[in-house]
């Protein structure tokens, strides 16, 4: 019973037991009206019988031919104390009154002609005509009856019957329920259960357990909770492919990224993902560095092809690390020779210093790598300070690059240079020439720019020097900086395929 009155809570199931309920009671209410009219006929035929105190003991008298004006004074007095009968009027065949006594009848004259009864309702008065047929032809008696009980008896009857419909419609409707709870309700509310769970788990690598999961059926019920969990199974299998996809999409995004990244500056791949047009910027003062590496070429008819490239590789991937602990911007190598510059991507005052910071550094980073005589590389490198134009050309295959004199100035302080020397032209010496100490080399003449005054980094000034960028000073193993390159020679293969995100 409590778990019946609980399925109300459900809409469904109020409205069924509701439509149950008063469906019940209107076809109780339908046949209750012809039983309330037979049961007030019963009992006003009830009052007709006992018609018969008075009905019989005037045929008698008629018979043994009593006067008309003694007929019911005799039978007055043979009414019981309590009887229901009020009163009485004895009629000739046509129509005139003989006797009377209590409480007269309302039956009108005109409506004693005729062989049939007549039968007369007047609030609590009940009154019944005998025809003369019943008297041998001689008289008409009306008898007057006290119905004011019929109406307390007909409210009686009204609420026993009322009461008897309402407990049987709510016995039918609790059987209903417990039957409907098994067909119907309990399934259908397990069913919603399931598909709310459905939803929060849908997304989920763990299979919920579903309550309708057990649910046996071959009805269109069944096939609901079939079509549900086939429904179900074919969403999460295209939820969980989505995320395989939007895994792999994110993989391969990032290694473009990182492949994008590794050929050109941040700032100008993510203004080359907005726009896709060309890219170009003045940079008012950056500090340019070239670097050569001293007879590489020459190693070519000593080792093989891939041992070349491999110890290039080597070294370049050892500068790549400097140049990002500094927070310089490679720009390119051609050939032997590895091209980088500070202040070009990003606004700072420190550019020279950086740079020279580097260049210091790829001093000592040369003598890590060995000919094969076992003799260590040279350098030589050239640094210049000015304005330059950057910007990104080509559609395929694309780069970033500077231009103008400053660049080409740079170039030629390299091939001007001294072997293991940091040569500088005159604009880097006077930006830094506090911080580090210079050897003036005099006058240089360059083609193109006739005489130019460089000097020779020689150290710096106290010990002092510029921090790299991590807040680390760099160290470098050779095998170590050998597997990184190796790695990224591999990713590099791998999404060489894959075109590059334009945004």
């Amino acid at each position: 019973m409590k778990l019946s009155l609980g399925l109300l809570n459900s809409r469904l199931s109020r409205r069924i037991v509701s439509s149950i309920f008063f469906c019940i009671v209107a076809i109780e209410g339908v046949l209750f009206i012809p039983a309330y009219i037979y049961r007030e006929r019963e009992l006003l035929q009830q009052l007709e019988t006992l018609s018969s105190e008075v009905l019989t003991t005037v045929k008698v008298d008629v018979m043994t031919d009593v006067a008309s004006t003694a007929l019911l004074d005799r039978a007055q007095e043979r009414l019981k104390p309590d009887s229901v009968i009020l009163g009485g009027t004895l009629f000739s065949p046509d129509g005139k009154q003989l006797d009377t006594f209590g409480d007269a009848p309302q039956i009108a004259t005109a409506e004693l002609v005729g062989d049939q009864v007549i039968r007369l309702r007047a609030g609590n008065r009940y009154d019944i005509s005998w025809p003369q047929r019943m008297f041998q032809d001689q008289y008409v008696l009306v008898i007057r009856h006290d119905a004011s009980h019929l109406r307390q008896a007909m409210l009686f009857f009204a609420l026993r019957t009322v009461g008897v419909v309402v407990l049987l419609s709510a016995c039918v409707t609790l059987l209903m329920i417990r039957v409907l709870e098994r067909l119907l309700i309990t399934p259908i509310v397990e069913l919603r259960d399931d598909v709310e769970l459905a939803g929060e788990k849908v997304s989920e690598n763990q299979l919920p357990q579903f309550a309708s999961k057990s649910l046996d059926r071959s009805d269109e019920l069944g096939d609901v909770a079939v079509a549900f969990h086939q429904m179900f199974h074919r969403a999460r299998m295209e939820i969980c492919d989505r995320k395989q996809a939007e895994s792999n999409l994110r993989s391969e995004k990032e290694k473009s990224e990182r492949l994008l990244l590794n050929i050109l500056p941040a700032t100008i791949a993510d203004k080359l993902k907005e726009d896709p047009g060309a890219i170009a910027s003045r940079c008012q003062e950056a500090t340019i560095l070239f670097a050569d590496i001293v007879n590489f070429t020459s190693l070519s008819t000593q080792i093989t092809p891939a041992q070349l490239v491999k110890q290039l590789n080597a070294i370049f991937s050892t500068f790549d690390f400097l140049a990002e602990q500094y927070g310089l911007e490679k720009i390119k190598t051609i050939g032997d020779a590895y091209m980088v510059a500070g202040g070009v991507t990003m606004s700072r005052v420190d550019h020279a210093e950086s740079v020279l910071e580097m260049a210091l550094e790829m001093q000592r980073a040369i003598q890590r790598f060995r000919r094969p005589d076992g003799q260590p590389f040279q350098l030589r490198i050239g640094v210049n300070t000015g304005p330059v134009v950057a910007g990104v050309i080509g559609l395929h295959k694309f780069s970033y690059d500077l231009w103008g004199d400053a660049v080409n100035i740079a170039s030629r302080m390299e091939s001007h240079g001294v072997i293991n020397q940091i040569h500088v032209t005159e604009s880097t010496y006077l930006r830094v020439r506090n911080q580090y100490v210079f050897q003036s080399r005099g006058p240089v003449k360059l083609k193109g720019w006739g005489v130019m005054n460089s000097y020779l980094l020689v150290g710096r000034q106290s010990q002092r020097s510029v921090a790299p960028v991590s807040g680390e000073q760099p160290h470098y193993d050779v095998a170590h900086v050998h597997a990184l390159t190796t790695n990224l020679l591999a990713e590099v293969t791998q999404i060489k395929a894959h075109k590059l995100p334009s945004s």
